[in-house]
């Protein structure tokens, strides 16, 4: 997504497992990477419209916050797919929440991205 980041990731809180960035709502959110589609929905709470992409053994990247999904699971993707539309948490302004879990872990999105 295009935007400024408005929330850094932390490992120490725990509604900081990624980053958040500032968008309009309806905007265009792209896969990361090329993946796999293995989630996409709204049953995780806290997340809202949620796209899990597994990229490989090792990645996944996560966007939650949309107002539209536009892949389901077992999709293929590919790098820069528009695969949502921007939406908002609650009452929140537009935003895209982007995580990168290595391993499962979640990590710092802002090393992995071509800034």
């Amino acid at each position: 997504a295009k935007g400024k980041v408005i929330k850094k990731f932390s490992r120490q809180r725990n509604d900081a497992k990624g980053i958040d960035i500032a968008g309009k709502l309806g905007a265009a959110i792209v896969a990361s990477a090329a993946g796999k589609v293995v989630y996409s929905g709204d049953g995780l709470i806290s997340y809202g419209n949620l796209i899990i992409i597994k990229h490989n053994k090792t990645y996944l990247s996560a966007y939650a916050y949309n107002r539209k999904l536009l892949v389901k699971e077992g999709d293929k993707v590919k790098s820069g797919q528009k695969i949502a539309e921007m939406g908002r948490k609650d009452k929140l302004s537009p935003r895209l929440h982007f995580e990168i879990r290595k391993n499962g872990k979640p990590v710092d999105p802002l090393r992995y991205l071509p800034w």
